[in-house]
């Protein structure tokens, strides 16, 4: 019980919004009478939260680096409107529109990257301004009016369904999915721990360890089979896996996403140890102007239109859910997978509070409420982990050093060296 107990004392951040989103899950599913978990609704929860899921990705990352991003719901308002009038008055295919829009995103991301990271622009007032260009080239571009309705094959991205090639009574291909993810989730888990025991860094106990993979194999497999019951994994749900698995892959396992953690925990320090901070930066804000661009593309699909108020308040839900999530306003903290907890409690909140007849007002005071709580419990977080290092006489490593998740889970410092001043100090 000890060594569980300190497992959640160290990842206290981690696991303490893995447990506020099973509460807020059991008690809307009490609440809704057992509505929440019904299959229709989680495939519907999937698909009315997939742009803020892509969002919440990007926006974890800019913010890793210690910046922040205003301006993706203009951006996904833009993109999506350039994109309707490409496909509905131009008559481009489908394809060459989905490309075209990609690269955009990218174009804006650019844009932005190169104020803040060579311009040396803080991201608040570089995204601010954003937001009001892209806002008002959206009105531009629509004249005020809506464009609708667009073409099936493109409408399919955003309220469409993998096709089931066994077909049986049940989505076979959904029940394989959740069994690959749970065996490629086992055998990553099982390298992570073996290549962190080769090298000396501290473990979960056995138990734990077992009890953690055996959890999370079982959700992913009965979340599988409540798809499969249904309709099967939504075409946007495999967009969402195939961008979870890799941003996670990039931010845990190669040198880029080292340099990420890198320029957030101290840019400094990156600096003088060979990281190009400002490479880094550019092409962090690229990765979200992308995404974002890809945000606008499933949310018009499912809208089935591009409106001139489209996107309105998604970068709030996105910087909530990367906060709640776990990111650290102080940047260099915050996983990818984290990001997407916090957008689930967002989506769950939402879903269940309108389900049981909550008003927009109430909903609204309440995830306000729910963010501050987050932050709070960072802060407490931080501030009684730099008393536990004071009384240890290490307080001093605590800047210079970014957090990382280790590949147990468990959050480690990296090994960033200190700049020449503080080690002349």
């Amino acid at each position: 019980m000890t060594a569980i107990r300190d497992l959640f004392r160290k990842n206290a951040r981690q696991y303490g919004m893995l447990m506020a989103l099973v509460l807020i899950v059991v008690l809307f599913e009490f609440l809704t009478g057992g509505l929440l978990l019904q299959p229709l609704n989680i495939t519907n929860l999937i698909m009315q939260n997939s742009y803020i899921l892509i969002l919440a990705i990007g926006m974890m990352l800019v913010i890793i680096t210690g910046h922040i991003d205003l301006s993706v719901g203009s951006v996904v308002a833009f993109v999506g409107a350039a994109s309707a009038v490409m496909m509905a008055q131009w008559g481009l295919p489908v394809w060459l529109t989905v490309v075209a829009a990609l690269a955009m995103g990218a174009l804006i991301g650019a844009w932005q990257g190169f104020w803040v990271a060579y311009v040396r622009i803080p991201a608040f007032i570089v995204t601010l301004a954003g937001m009001l260009l892209f806002r008002g080239l959206t009105l531009i571009v629509l004249d005020g009016q809506t464009i609708a309705p667009l073409p099936a094959s493109f409408r399919v991205l955003g309220s469409g369904y993998v096709p089931d090639p066994f077909g049986a009574g049940v989505h076979v291909l959904t029940l394989l999915i959740g069994v690959a993810a749970s065996a490629l989730l086992v055998w990553t888990q099982l390298q992570a721990r073996a290549r962190s025991r080769r090298h000396g860094l501290p473990v979960s106990p056995q138990n734990a360890f077992a009890a953690r993979i055996a959890a999370l194999v079982i959700v992913i497999n009965v979340f599988a089979y409540v798809l499969a019951i249904h309709n099967g994994i939504p075409v946007v749900g495999l967009v969402l896996v195939v961008l979870i698995v890799g941003f996670s892959f990039v931010m845990n396992k190669t040198i880029t996403g080292r340099h990420v953690y890198a320029v957030g925990g101290s840019e400094k320090a990156a600096l003088l140890s060979g990281v190009r901070t400002k490479q880094t930066t550019f092409w962090v804000f690229v990765t979200m102007g992308v995404l974002s661009a890809l945000a606008g593309l499933v949310f018009m699909a499912r809208l089935n239109a591009a409106t001139p108020g489209a996107g309105e308040m998604f970068e709030l839900d996105a910087i909530a859910a990367a906060f709640i999530g776990g990111a650290s306003a102080t940047g260099g903290v915050g996983t990818v997978v984290g990001s997407v907890v916090g957008a689930l409690v967002m989506g769950v909140m939402n879903n269940g509070m309108s389900l049981i007849g909550l008003g927009v007002d109430w909903q609204q005071a309440i995830k306000g409420l729910v963010l501050l709580a987050a932050v709070a419990f960072d802060v407490y977080n931080k501030d009684h982990l730099g008393l536990r290092r004071a009384r240890r006489g290490g307080a001093g490593r605590s800047t210079a050093a970014p957090r990382q998740p280790d590949p147990d889970g468990a959050a480690t410092e990296s090994a960033a060296p200190p700049a020449p001043e503080d080690a002349r100090r």
